[in-house]
């Protein structure tokens, strides 16, 4: 999700229904204000600018400056990972009240820590740490049904392919990478049950020179839609997709609106986005633990029926599916919302 659009849904910021009703952590609740606020801080293992993952991560805080009694602090640890570790010890033995951090890679460090830092509020975004092992009252998991989105990006790009080849571009494979895969090759067959998909692993997903090599392979097997799901690695797929003039989906926010002003080209060919909400759903947990109702002790699996994930529905959607399709992703969105479709599913 951009920030422009983050910012525009902020009055109506996806108050998820499973973080209400949910047990909190006790004295958790305290009484913030802008002389008084949450004072937080998100870890990022990588860097800004990747247009999609942490992005999305950092415009929720943007989103929360705004919006709530906090301030932040956003720390860029880098793609080195004997720097991860060191760079969350030292945001815990600050005076931050809530440490962020995403994804598997952070959450070994995170359950370690937050038996030392019992005072500390920690957010896992996209993993979760196993509570059974008693480790983590004070840790929200927020994770991601992507698979529920993806069908629907899936579904469209078997209709708007000429070829009947599609291409997936994955960082790595574990699941909540390989969800989004999931959705999407579901939906795509239940558009074109003939339709050819093809894969390929990047190992990585800072190498966009890798990523723009596996995007001319598919391409040059046929593939006229990519979808690059690979953070930083992505950025070199949907480079080589705008130079060939062929169809991208972006992946976790929404990619075209972002790179419209500045690469105008690159924006033309993405028609949708597997919107991942990072941002939005930071926000909400940021809110909640205001409000003294954030479920730490937890963890969520949250879906398209919840508003955390979607597929971008802008004018370059518009312009590039006919309304015919529009209308058809619709309905299957309804659907899937309703429970009449079960998407499958990496996640459970």
């Amino acid at each position: 999700m951009s920030r422009i659009s983050l910012l525009k849904s902020a009055t109506a910021a996806v108050a998820f229904v499973a973080f209400t009703g949910a047990a909190t952590l006790p004295g958790f609740a305290a009484d913030y204000s802008k002389d008084n606020p949450l004072k937080v801080a998100l870890v990022l293992h990588g860097t800004l600018g990747d247009k999609s993952f942490f992005d999305s991560a950092a415009a929720g805080m943007k989103l929360a400056e705004v919006k709530l009694p906090v301030t932040v602090k956003i720390i860029e640890a880098g793609y080195q990972k004997d720097r991860w570790q060191p760079a969350l010890a030292d945001a815990a033995d600050s005076d931050y009240d809530v440490i962020i951090a995403g994804t598997f890679e952070m959450t070994g460090f995170v359950s370690e820590m937050a038996k030392d830092y019992s005072d500390k509020k920690f957010i896992v975004f996209d993993d979760a740490p196993d509570y059974s092992t008693g480790c983590c009252a004070n840790v929200l998991g927020i994770q991601y049904l992507t698979s529920t989105a993806g069908y629907l990006a899936g579904y469209a790009s078997a209709k708007l392919s000429t070829t009947g080849t599609l291409g997936e571009i994955l960082g790595m494979e574990f699941k909540t990478v390989t969800d989004f895969a999931v959705g999407f090759d579901q939906g795509a067959k239940a558009a074109k049950p003939d339709i050819k998909i093809l894969k390929a692993v990047a190992n990585t997903f800072s190498d966009p020179a890798k990523g723009k090599e596996l995007a001319l392979a598919q391409m040059g097997q046929g593939a006229d839609v990519i979808f690059p799901i690979a953070g930083g690695t992505g950025i070199g797929a949907l480079q080589a997709v705008r130079d060939a003039k062929k169809l991208a989906v972006g992946v976790d926010s929404d990619q075209a609106t972002i790179f419209a002003p500045t690469d105008a080209a690159q924006a033309d060919v993405i028609f949708t986005s597997v919107e991942k909400k990072v941002g939005q759903s930071l926000y909400t947990a940021l809110e909640q633990t205001i409000d003294g109702k954030a479920p730490y002790g937890t963890a969520l699996l949250l879906g398209l029926k919840d508003g955390a994930v979607g597929i971008s529905k802008n004018a370059y959607y518009e312009k590039l599916v006919p309304a015919d399709v529009r209308a058809e992703v619709d309905a299957i969105e309804k659907k899937i919302v309703d429970g009449e479709i079960a998407v499958d599913t990496s996640m459970k």
